[in-house]
C-alpha cells in the first residue's frame, strides 16, 4: 500500500533550532574516509545514490548514516546533493568490529 500525503516535507534546517557543530570525533572520521576514497567519476545531471551500511547492531537506525556520508561523497567528489533524486539504503547486520558502507553514484533517468 502506498500513502500519499499533500503536506510538504521538513528539511533537516527547519528540523533543528540553531547551528549545528561537528564533534571531534565526526572530524577524524571525516578526515580518514576522504582519505581512503578513491578517485570516482560523477556523471552530469542528476544522480541516483546507492549506500549499503553494515551495522554491528540490529538496533542501529539505517536513516542516521544518510547526511554525513553525503556531505563527505560531496566534498570529496565535488559535486551538490541536490541533484541526488534517487537514494537507495540497504542495512546488513555484520560482527562487531565489522562496519562497512559502500556506494555507488551513477546518472538519474
Amino acid at each position: 500500500m502506498t500513502v500519499q500525503l499533500h503536506i510538504p516535507a521538513l528539511s533537516i534546517n527547519e528540523c533543528w533550532q540553531g547551528k549545528r557543530f561537528k564533534t571531534k570525533k565526526y572530524k577524524a572520521y571525516e578526515k580518514q574516509i576522504l582519505l581512503m576514497l578513491p578517485r570516482y567519476e560523477i556523471p552530469e545531471g542528476k544522480l541516483a545514490v546507492k549506500i549499503e551500511a553494515g551495522f554491528q547492531s540490529a538496533a542501529s537506525d539505517l536513516d542516521n548514516i544518510v547526511k554525513p556520508i553525503l556531505d563527505i561523497l560531496q566534498k570529496r567528489y565535488g559535486f551538490n546533493d541536490n541533484r541526488i533524486y534517487s537514494l537507495e539504503l540497504e542495512k546488513k547486520v555484520v560482527g562487531k568490529g565489522s562496519g562497512y558502507f559502500n556506494f555507488n553514484i551513477e546518472g538519474y533517468t
